[in-house]
């Protein structure tokens, strides 16, 4: 990395006295971003296979580094876990959104705060596929199939 920063700087000492040359410091901001967009495709097209660098000098993940992230974060999220919910008998009985939340990080490997289930399971409610009721023993609300 320092390497390629001791690069740069020389690169730009060679055309400071060109940028200078330019009145405007907003055409010379343009002329500079413009050159180190072509040095840095260049540098790509060069090092093809090798680690690539974005704008700021941060390396860019490869593709199947990419693919290996996307993969390993591809967890459904609330709401497809509720409609799964839903499909199943899991709603036959009432249930509070903490035992939800806990049956969903059990089941689904899917760790969800009760305040992301809270207004799913409230939507949900409101069009009438869940009924929303009031515990006697806790005086939470709890869920139950329609």
């Amino acid at each position: 990395m320092s390497r390629q920063i001791e690069k740069l700087k020389k690169q730009l000492t060679e055309i400071a006295e060109v940028v200078n040359s330019f009145q405007s410091e907003a055409v010379q901001v343009r002329v500079v971003d413009r050159l180190l967009d072509e040095i840095m495709e260049t540098e790509r097209v060069d090092t093809e296979g090798s680690e690539i660098f974005n704008k700021r000098g941060r390396r860019q993940p490869r593709e199947n580094e990419v693919n290996e992230l996307t993969q390993s974060r591809k967890k459904p999220g609330a709401t497809k876990v509720l409609n799964q919910l839903l499909s199943s008998d899991y709603f036959k009985t009432p249930h509070s959104i903490s035992s939800i939340a806990d049956y969903c990080k059990e089941k689904f490997d899917s760790e969800f705060k009760t305040s992301e289930l809270s207004g799913i399971l409230l939507k949900l409610a409101k069009e009438n596929r869940l009924r929303r009721e009031r515990s006697n023993e806790n005086n939470r609300f709890e869920y139950v199939g329609v």
